[in-house]
């Protein structure tokens, strides 16, 4: 018997609430009651003489050695259910692969396809979790990554899918037609920005040699391109959209290109894997199967 480890509930009850910020939010979760979830929280405290939340009034906040503990403990709960996953696979009842993904990619371009890999593979369970940042594969339960860069992450294999080519500047079609003359390419349209990407429209203004106005710099900041065309199509003003993801917003008129100016960019989507360790069958039989429909997309 292991009497140095805590119990697991208590272990995900800490985890959960340190996470989410509350311990009603942590029992949602969990299928618990809030009231269990705390003495779960309580008797780790106990068990460990370290004090994880601070609690004033109805607040709690995690403690330096709390927050240091909850950080620990996240990356090996996110083992046990790789591991798991890895078990289930080699014992018959099923492959199964977890991949990161980048959210707007995975929604408009993955998940419409995954149907496709659904037919061919029947054998075989995808998962998809969002990740916007490079990370680390041994930190982290994921059998591979597909995310927007420049090259291949450091420590890892793996291929360019396609490339992003361009961003377009798109807008409510009602709006392109409002815009009068001499009031510069995009007249005064608000800019609608990518948080990731806050240099962007300065980019294209310098790539088409117009100068970068004033207003340009103002406008609402979005995480995701899909809120940006989003955005666009309410009318709230021009955003720069990958061509590739604003395409059949393009063609259903539901937005109209701006003007004719794009942002040509170096990066692409990629696909990539641990290099350490043996990549699997299941693996490599996702990443053809991406490699395939990437080079037979013709809007990628």
């Amino acid at each position: 018997m292991r009497s140095g480890i805590p119990n697991l509930t208590a272990l995900q009850a800490f985890e959960a609430t340190a996470r989410l910020g509350t311990f009603s939010r942590a029992a949602e979760e969990l299928s618990l009651t809030h009231s269990a979830v705390y003495r779960q929280v309580a008797s780790l405290e106990q068990r460990l003489g370290v004090q994880l939340f601070t609690r004033v009034r109805r607040r709690i906040v995690l403690t330096d050695h709390g927050a240091e503990y909850a950080g620990r403990i996240r990356q090996h709960l996110d083992q046990i259910e790789k591991d798991t996953f890895g078990l289930v696979s080699r014992t018959g009842m099923g492959r199964s692969l977890h991949i990161a993904v980048v959210p707007t990619l995975a929604t408009t371009w993955l998940i419409p396809r995954l149907a496709d890999f659904a037919r061919r593979h029947p054998d075989i369970t995808v998962s998809l979790s969002v990740r916007t940042l490079p990370f680390q594969f041994k930190d982290q339960p994921f059998d591979g990554a597909l995310y927007h860069s420049d090259h291949v992450w450091p420590g890892t294999r793996g291929v360019l899918l396609f490339r992003e080519k361009e961003l377009v500047p798109v807008c409510a079609p009602t709006m392109a037609d409002a815009r009068r003359e001499g009031e510069g390419p995009l007249g005064v349209m608000p800019h609608l920005h990518l948080s990731s990407r806050p240099d962007a429209w300065r980019d294209w203004y310098g790539q088409n040699r117009h100068d970068f106005a004033p207003h340009a710099a103002g406008g609402p900041r979005y995480e995701l391109f899909t809120m940006v065309l989003a955005a666009a199509e309410a009318g709230l003003g021009v955003g720069l959209v990958p061509r590739f993801l604003a395409q059949d917003a393009l063609d259903a008129g539901r937005v109209a290109q701006a003007c004719p100016g794009v942002l040509r960019v170096p990066h692409g989507y990629y696909f990539s894997y641990p290099e350490s360790g043996s990549r699997g069958e299941t693996l490599k039989i996702f990443q053809g199967w991406l490699q395939t429909v990437a080079g037979g997309d013709t809007h990628a």
